[in-house]
């Protein structure tokens, strides 16, 4: 892919979990404002020619240069990388939505990949890989301790080859072997459907070039015979995608012209404010008319809830953020990724460039949200048994950047459980055993609203820190036993009415 592609990515996901990008317009030119280091390039050079004539195998010139750029990122925060052909190919197949493998949503659990669900009509469906899967060896390399990008990479590849699975599933002592043949696997963005007494539910997996408007055409769907009495947008485990397509998503919901995000930065270009019209969703897909322009008037104002959780990253944060501080919506879940920072893309050649951290962006009242991520209106786990997903955020990568107006995170070590525990069980997105969406249903019709279920012998408590705790865990230190004549105090429940207003909070 040439220099000439680079402008149409817009905002981009990278990976498991987001990492995002927007083109600047940074030229090398740009970067000769100060005069360049004559004596350490001096030294580089030396350092270079010495590698070269002497060391014990030969190197080519372009595996030192090429090892020498990446090693400029090793010290940079975590989204910063060289992006070498492979990874400019593998970030164009992400953007549009196609690329070879599996067909499953993956997490990390136990230190080896997890399957979060298989997607529908792909190969990992056809050979049977149900959530919850534990992938113990890829090709007989073991999984465990790899970070999950590494064995992200290992099972995508070419259509129509081959990969074997060795799976660990819940309830059977023997492993699985699975031979699963890789395919064109194209990522269906928006998915919905109107659930019971009128509520519409709409899920964003990704933000790709067709999000804005596939979910306007399926919203114009869900309310072609009369408009839906509440909205959910579940954004859960959405790792992010295109800055415009999240930018499109937000003014679905919006009123026209508002403030949508705004990004900071050292350089001029790195400091800009995008609102919710066609000119800031539109700045590189504007080959048709406004996707927005088809919009049902109902979307503006149906009572609405936002589902996240910790796998909710950058592009799903500016969503969540936008709809929360403008008061359009109430955001239900768990704290998201906190991925707040923008990269801009450098083309280096014809196939090759660098990603660089540019700016931090902020939500329309001023929030940045590097590494606290998004705090939800009101906190709700995963399952009724607790939180299941324990992915890391972004304050356990290593050099990430810091939150300025964020007082830091207390670390508190956890000791190992001790005690009963049920264990959460995967569930499906939008499914019938979905906790999180029922109490967003419960929510908008103006019903009690359960943090979780009910308690087990063992209390948890939500994580003090992510750096400290994976999603879920309880602290020793947290556990009380009910003594004689000791009442426990009841959990705080929000209640809240469904009105033609919106929803409206009920005080008793």
């Amino acid at each position: 892919m040439g220099t000439r592609r680079v402008g149409s990515f817009g905002l981009v996901v990278l990976g498991a979990v987001g990492g995002i990008l927007v083109s600047l317009g940074i030229s090398a030119l740009a970067q000769r404002a100060e005069p360049l280091p004559l004596k350490e390039l001096q030294q580089f050079a030396n350092v270079f020619s010495a590698i070269k004539a002497s060391y014990v195998e030969p190197l080519t010139d372009q595996k030192l240069i090429n090892d020498a750029i990446k090693g400029m990122f090793d010290d940079l925060d975590p989204h910063s990388a060289y992006l070498d052909a492979e990874a400019f190919k593998e970030m164009e197949a992400i953007t549009q939505g196609g690329f070879g493998g599996l067909g499953i949503e993956i997490g990390s659990e136990d230190g080896m990949p997890k399957v979060i669900a298989p997607i529908e009509d792909t190969p990992a469906a056809r050979a049977g890989i149900l959530a919850g899967d534990l992938i113990t060896h890829i090709d007989g390399k073991p999984t465990k301790g790899m970070p999950l990008n590494d064995a992200i990479k290992l099972m995508r590849g070419e259509p129509k080859t081959s990969i074997v699975l060795t799976i660990k599933r819940a309830e059977q002592e023997k492993p699985l072997v699975v031979k699963i043949v890789r395919d064109l696997i194209k990522v269906r963005s928006v998915r919905s459907k109107m659930l019971e007494n009128d509520i519409a539910y709409v899920r964003v997996a990704q933000f790709q070039e067709r999000t804005a408007s596939d979910l306007v055409n399926q919203l114009a769907k869900l309310g072609q015979s009369k408009p839906p009495k509440g909205l959910i947008l579940d954004l859960r485990n959405d790792p992010g995608g295109l800055l415009d397509a999240a930018i499109g998503v937000s003014s679905t919901f919006l009123q026209p012209n508002v403030l949508v995000v705004s990004t900071k930065g050292r350089i001029a270009s790195a400091n800009r404010e995008y609102f919710a019209k066609p000119s800031d969703y539109m700045r590189h897909f504007s080959d048709g008319g406004d996707p927005l322009s088809s919009a049902p008037n109902w979307t503006r104002t149906v009572p609405m809830v936002v589902l996240v959780n910790v796998g909710s990253a950058s592009a799903s944060e500016i969503v969540a953020g936008a709809l929360q501080d403008h008061g359009r919506a109430k955001v239900l879940g768990n704290r998201t990724f906190g991925k707040g920072s923008v990269q801009s893309v450098l083309p280096l050649g014809e196939d090759t460039g660098i990603k660089l951290t540019t700016a931090r962006y902020y939500t329309p009242k001023g929030r940045s949200i590097q590494v606290t991520g998004v705090e939800p209106d009101i906190a709700v786990d995963d399952t009724a048994q607790g939180n299941l997903f324990r992915l890391p955020r972004e304050a356990d990568l290593a050099h990430h950047l810091e939150n300025a107006m964020a007082a830091p995170e207390v670390v508190t070590p956890v000791d190992d459980e001790q005690g009963e525990r049920v264990e959460p069980k995967m569930f499906e997105f939008g499914g019938a055993d979905d906790f999180q969406l029922q109490q967003a249903i419960n929510l908008l019709e103006g019903r009690s609203v359960s943090k979780s279920g009910p308690r087990t012998t063992a209390a948890r408590k939500e994580p003090a820190s992510a750096s400290s705790t994976a999603a879920g865990q309880e602290s020793k230190a947290e556990k009380k036993t009910e003594q004689p004549g000791q009442t426990v105090p009841p959990e705080r429940i929000e209640r809240f009415r469904l009105t033609p207003d919106g929803l409206v909070p009920i005080n008793e």
